[in-house]
């Protein structure tokens, strides 16, 4: 006796579980900007650069752990603050050049002080031999302001005085704004030689024993 035969079944192709079909789909968090990164990004623009590189640091490692967007960003910060890292460094090493030959912390003969430099000296002492070259911009004792031309040769030592006195007493009053003898700053010189050359031969100094100067004197009308 035959055996009835079974119903045919439909052949059921297996169903994916549901998380596999969210496989390659982004997750809400994943779909973010991490905002590390946003805000490495942001404080880098400035120059924030100790804030910045720790932000990105700290973005990177969330964005490979968590996998959000922001990436770009926290790579960008880094570059930009090695911009500001480099740029930072060239000034500071051109402002170290400038400063180099300017002659800025030499001490030299205070003959060898030229126009528009200032310097550290004790302008009180009896004989000025040697000054430390100072910034102007910062606190220093004299300055020198002018190379007058006079004709020395065969004067006296008072005669000299008076002559170089009034060379520098003119060049004063165009440098400062004031005649000297309205002015509450004193006057030096030092005669290079007693010629008188075209580039000039007594170089012509300005300060004030016991008190310091911040700036350049020219125009101060004090």
């Amino acid at each position: 006796m035959t055996q009835p035969h079974s119903p045919i079944q439909p052949a059921r192709p297996s169903l994916p579980s549901a998380e596999s079909w969210l496989e390659g789909v982004p997750t809400p968090a994943q779909q973010r900007q991490d905002r590390y990164a946003v805000a490495a990004f942001v404080t880098s623009l400035p120059g924030l650069v100790p804030v910045a590189l720790v932000l990105a640091g700290i973005a990177l490692r969330r964005i490979k752990r968590t996998g959000a967007r922001g990436k770009g960003l926290a790579y960008g910060a880094l570059a930009i603050t090695l911009c500001w890292v480099i740029a930072t460094s060239v000034a500071v090493g051109l402002n170290l050049y400038g400063e180099r030959k300017a002659g800025i912390g030499r001490t030299v003969g205070i003959a060898e002080v030229r126009v528009e430099q200032c310097f550290d000296a004790d302008l009180e002492a009896e004989t000025l031999r040697l000054v430390r070259i100072q910034d102007c911009a910062i606190a220093h004792t004299g300055e020198a302001y002018a190379m007058v031309r006079a004709n020395l040769a065969g004067l006296s030592a008072e005669e000299t005085q008076t002559v170089a006195t009034q060379q520098c007493a003119t060049a004063f009053k165009t440098f400062v704004g004031k005649p000297y003898e309205q002015s509450e700053l004193d006057m030096y010189y030092v005669v290079l030689e007693d010629h008188a050359v075209a580039d000039g031969n007594v170089l012509c100094l300005v300060g004030m024993p016991g008190t310091r100067l911040t700036g350049s004197m020219r125009g101060s009308q004090r």
